[in-house]
């Protein structure tokens, strides 16, 4: 009985499947590409975290929790593939929140080809 031969090695892993650009699909400020998203995070920011934490496979009410949209943008850059640090992440959740969760909110309807 003979053992098989490995002719592959697993590379690295990875987080998504998506195609892997390096950046956001949106700016930061590109609100008026998605009204939807831009009209939610308006005139009720938390349900359109809530929607965003829906729509990318996580609990709703993880956009409620302390550090949960850190969080989620942590592991969305990495499924996507977007440059960026930890840090980042945070800083641009508690100081740009809204923004942030909007353009969290449009990669996601980008990336699932809703919009």
């Amino acid at each position: 009985m003979s053992n098989p031969v490995i002719s592959h090695q697993p590379g690295a892993g990875t987080y998504g499947t998506n195609v892997q650009t390096g950046e956001w699909s949106s700016g930061l400020c590109s609100c008026g590409g998605d009204i939807l998203v831009c009209a939610l995070g308006c005139f009720c920011p938390i349900a359109l975290g809530c929607y965003a934490a829906n729509k990318y496979g996580e609990n709703a009410c993880l956009a409620c929790i302390p550090g949960g949209l850190t969080a989620m943008r942590t592991h969305m850059r990495l499924t996507y593939g977007i440059q960026g640090t930890i840090c980042n992440d945070a800083l641009m959740t508690c100081f740009c929140g809204l923004f942030e969760t909007c353009r969290m909110a449009r990669e996601i309807r980008i990336r699932n080809g809703d919009v």
